[in-house]
């Protein structure tokens, strides 16, 4: 807020300005990073409309939580290279995880 100028002025000088300002009713804002993920907890969410430009300002409290690097394959993703390579669970599993998570290539490696 600049200095001398009350809540009511600050809104008109904004909307002078082509600025909107929304409030995002939010829990909880996750950030997703390569190795961890940022958690804001009790946050304060503004959007800001700026020319078609929009921008989100969030306050709270932070918490950092590393990431896992295992990826979880889906029960689906399972079942498929079951089927198609007529192999168990365990078989399929390991498949996938040694071909990179592509299905094409663990159900090709299997078939072989």
């Amino acid at each position: 807020m600049l200095p001398g100028m009350n809540p009511r002025q600050m809104r008109q000088a904004m909307k002078r300005m082509g600025i909107q300002q929304e409030e995002i009713d939010a829990e909880e804002v996750i950030i997703r990073c390569a190795d961890k993920d940022i958690i804001i907890q009790n946050p304060s969410v503004q959007k800001v409309n700026m020319a078609g430009q929009k921008s989100f300002q969030i306050t709270g409290e932070e918490i950092e939580r590393e990431r896992s690097q295992e990826i979880e394959i889906s029960e689906e993703d399972i079942k498929t290279v079951m089927e198609q390579a007529n192999v168990d669970k365990e078989t399929a599993e390991k498949s996938i995880k040694d071909s990179n998570y592509d299905l094409a290539e663990a159900i090709m490696s299997l078939q072989e």
